[in-house]
């Protein structure tokens, strides 16, 4: 009965982040990741985590991918995409080196860290500069974090926005670049004998409630207060992260 008790709690956490990421994927192109990965750190080991946020994120993505491919733009997109490739091996090579601890640290630290900033400093904080080289290091971090947490798409998101980039333009761009990169991260894993049967089987699991969440978000994308909804999703992220450093000690 308790080993029961246990696997019925295990698929609940795994559906209901993956309805979660999907939903808040669906609605505003990123944030798979960093809304599932708590709830799945929590009967999930780092590894398959990791590597479950990589398969429902590009699922989540597949499902918009035809009008998404159109409008990304290769030319001005290559240099942080290229970079996040170069970035994958470096975190999935450091991801089977973090302990549980570390890794929940850390994560908690980056959730913290980008929404603060989020909550606090967006729409007040510009850099007028950058190009190529900038983006490339925007990449290649997010590559690394990619690798190590399937959360590929943090540090490109705060660029964006201290860019300025609209909402159209960091949908569409982000979107891809996610999906390239986690998808290199799931081959780099595949490579090194890091996936095996416990992904395929949480993965199964996770992509109903994946294409759902991803529905429902498309479908509210253009009926909701966007300013509103991404504060509110900031909140429960802050929540989320130092829930995340408060369990890491």
């Amino acid at each position: 009965m308790g080993g029961l008790l246990e696997d019925w709690q295990t698929w609940g956490f795994i559906l209901a982040g993956s309805l979660i990421g999907g939903f808040v994927n669906g609605l505003t192109g990123f944030g798979t990741g960093m809304t599932a990965l708590p709830l799945w750190l929590q009967v999930l080991e780092p590894v398959l985590a990791a590597q479950l946020v990589s398969a429902a994120s590009v699922g989540g993505h597949v499902y918009t991918l035809p009008t998404l491919w159109r409008a990304f733009n290769w030319r001005r997109m290559a240099p942080m995409t290229i970079a996040g490739l170069i970035g994958v091996p470096i975190g999935v090579w450091l991801l089977s080196r973090i302990s549980l601890g570390a890794f929940k640290l850390t994560v908690g630290l980056l959730l913290v860290g980008y929404c603060a900033f989020m909550l606090f400093a967006a729409g007040r904080v510009r850099v007028a500069g950058g190009g190529a080289k900038a983006e490339a290091a925007i990449g290649i971090g997010g590559g690394v974090l990619g690798g190590i947490a399937g959360l590929s798409g943090v540090l490109p998101i705060v660029w964006a926005t201290l860019k300025g980039w609209s909402k159209e333009q960091r949908r569409v761009s982000l979107q891809v670049f996610n999906m390239i990169v986690l998808t290199a991260t799931l081959a780099v894993s595949l490579m090194r004998g890091l996936i095996g049967m416990s992904l395929l089987v949480t993965f199964a699991v996770a992509l109903p409630g994946t294409f759902l969440g991803a529905r429902l978000g498309v479908m509210l994308y253009r009926r909701v207060d966007d300013m509103s909804f991404e504060r509110i999703v900031l909140a429960l992220l802050l929540i989320s992260g130092i829930g995340l450093v408060w369990s890491a000690r």
